[in-house]
């Protein structure tokens, strides 16, 4: 089904086609190959998602496979579809020397450990700790190694 139809909105055909007739495979053809139609034809029920540039070969064998069972997807649709479920790093909020002590602390270095083997003093490297939470909106050192594991590592 073609997205841009005339007098109905591909993808409103879509929804009205699968709530009629749920067990009917639809297979989405269409020149644009942007996120947000992308994934309404897939939250609607279709089956696959294919370009009108993608050779006739191409769009038979895609008929093919949503007919087996499968779920057809131009390989640049799909690349999207891995691309918005992908977490998302975050960009690191921290300068090189705070990256540095949280990084030590992380392996579970003492301030004074971490102050010693940086060559800074101890109250430099409490200093570099209350901005580390002050910019990762934590309270706590657990709290701000798990961000670092979780979001920087």
């Amino acid at each position: 089904m073609d997205i841009n139809m005339p007098n109905v909105d591909g993808i409103e055909g879509l929804r009205k086609i699968k709530q009629r007739f749920p067990q009917v495979k639809v297979l989405m053809q269409t020149v644009f190959d942007d996120s947000e139609k992308v994934f309404n034809s897939i939250r609607n029920g279709a089956s696959g998602y294919i370009l009108k540039k993608d050779s006739p070969q191409r769009i038979l064998q895609a008929i093919h496979e949503v007919n087996e069972g499968g779920a057809v997807m131009n390989p640049g649709i799909a690349q999207k579809v891995l691309d918005f479920f992908q977490p998302k790093k975050v960009a690191n909020p921290l300068s090189d020397r705070e990256t540095q002590v949280l990084t030590l602390l992380a392996e579970g270095l003492s301030y004074k450990m971490v102050a010693d083997r940086l060559g800074l003093s101890f109250h430099t490297v409490s200093t570099h700790t209350k901005n580390i939470y002050e910019k990762l909106h934590v309270a706590s050192l657990g709290e701000a190694i798990a961000f670092y594991y979780k979001n920087l590592y």
